[in-house]
């Protein structure tokens, strides 16, 4: 076999890239930015200057460059796909994927559409954002969610202890109180709503908590990393192994 070398590129192996924003959180495994949460490497880009303020609550057009920036030093380095570290880069989704050469798939709500579809006609996905006063129909709209897709979504935004470690970037996660308030906010969407058949964590700091939303809720829990092991499984595609 022979291996060629290709410009820019120092290093190999990462085939997912993720786009991280300029934040100061504490990142149990499980949350999108420790590298051990994943079975498989991966690579990362922190894009300088985009904070949470800009992102989710200014809505800042401003930072598609720098995002564009990020992601084509990402291709560069080798990945073969681009996602992120916040559901609301929906807003980049499209001009994004237009501008790369890789896939690119920026906000765990692309997953809505797909599990609307596993769904029984008039039963809703559950959505449990960071913040549910900022994810707008806009937001919904730029990752596919069309006005047949009923959602019911609460937030995080809620709760002091998330609101504290991540919205205001306190610098410590009192990890079993956030797990708590999260499950909680899980039966807040199912108790009273026999229509909720599925659970997505838009954040990509919830993932952690997902075994115990289920254990709770009894659903279907998605979130960044089923996203992305999906994406995953898709592009390092290995011989099967067995017997007939």
């Amino acid at each position: 076999m022979v291996y060629q070398a290709v410009q820019k590129q120092y290093s190999a192996g990462e085939a997912v890239g993720i786009l991280l924003l300029d934040a100061l959180l504490p990142l149990p495994p499980g949350d999108v930015a420790n590298a051990t949460t994943y079975p498989f490497p991966v690579r990362y880009q922190v894009v300088k200057a985009a904070s949470i303020d800009r992102l989710i609550y200014q809505r800042d057009p401003e930072l598609l460059q720098p995002f564009i920036d990020g992601a084509w030093e990402l291709v560069h380095a080798g990945v073969k796909a681009i996602t992120s570290d916040c559901g609301f880069m929906a807003l980049f989704q499209e001009r994004m994927a237009d501008e790369i050469p890789v896939p690119v798939f920026l906000s765990s709500l692309l997953q809505v559409p797909f599990i609307h579809r596993t769904l029984r006609k008039g039963e809703k996905v559950g959505i449990i954002a960071a913040d549910s006063r900022q994810l707008t129909e806009r937001h919904l709209r730029a990752v596919g969610v069309t006005e047949d897709m009923p959602v019911k979504i609460v937030g995080m935004n809620e709760k002091e202890g998330f609101s504290s470690a991540i919205l205001e970037e306190k610098g410590s996660l009192d990890f079993e109180k956030v797990e708590a308030e999260v499950v909680e906010q899980a039966l807040k969407l199912t108790e009273n709503d026999g229509k909720v058949k599925s659970i997505l964590l838009e954040c990509s700091n919830l993932p952690q908590y997902a075994a115990a939303v289920q254990k709770a809720v009894n659903l279907p829990v998605y979130d960044f990393n089923t996203m992305i092991g999906h994406v995953y499984s898709a592009l390092v595609r290995k011989p099967y192994q067995g017997f007939v």
